[in-house]
């Protein structure tokens, strides 16, 4: 099976290239990526739980599902997919922001991504994957700041900065 590649770009958010995803990881090369937040009617997020099995951050919780978009697909269109693929479900998605960030994991590898957060609503169970998925919540918004900041451990690196970020986006705007 032939590995997954990710976009690489500029700081503008102007494709340069192709690059398999483990060595972008690896070199810390800024690339593509987006963020789905999924709410409820409450006002809550769906989290998830990664899977046991995944080679890095394993049975920690992060935002609704995230991924890097193949090339030639729209940032929605990529958000529309992970989340079917990830969570078993389909909703209107909407972009809000895009940031730049770096995350240095344990494992030695590294996110360096342009990310492009964006949110949907669904009030339903998901069908999760559990190749992907171990586990999945809603949650309050001010219950994941608070829980972030009391046991920070139990979230994924990317999640804790990408929801700071979110959180504010949502104090300045009315959605």
């Amino acid at each position: 099976m032939k590995e997954e590649q990710v976009i690489l770009v500029n700081e503008k958010d102007e494709p340069i290239g192709l690059m398999n995803k483990l060595e972008a990881h690896e070199k810390a090369i800024l690339h593509r990526a987006f963020s789905v937040f999924v709410l409820n009617s409450k006002n809550e997020i769906m989290l998830q739980q990664r899977a046991h099995q995944k080679y890095h951050s394993p049975l920690l919780w992060t935002n609704t599902c995230c991924s890097h978009q193949r090339a030639g697909e729209t940032n929605i269109g990529a958000g529309s997919r992970r989340l079917f693929e990830e969570m078993g479900f389909v909703t209107e998605l909407k972009e809000l922001f895009h940031f730049i960030y770096k995350a240095p994991f344990d494992n030695g590898l590294t996110e360096h991504e342009l990310d492009h957060v964006m949110i949907g609503y669904y009030n339903d169970e998901p069908k999760i994957n559990t190749e992907e998925v171990e586990s999945w919540k809603w949650m309050c918004i001010e219950d994941v700041r608070t829980d972030m900041k009391q046991n920070p451990e139990l979230y994924t690196v990317w999640f804790k900065i990408i929801f700071d970020e979110f959180y504010h986006y949502l104090e300045d705007h009315k959605l």
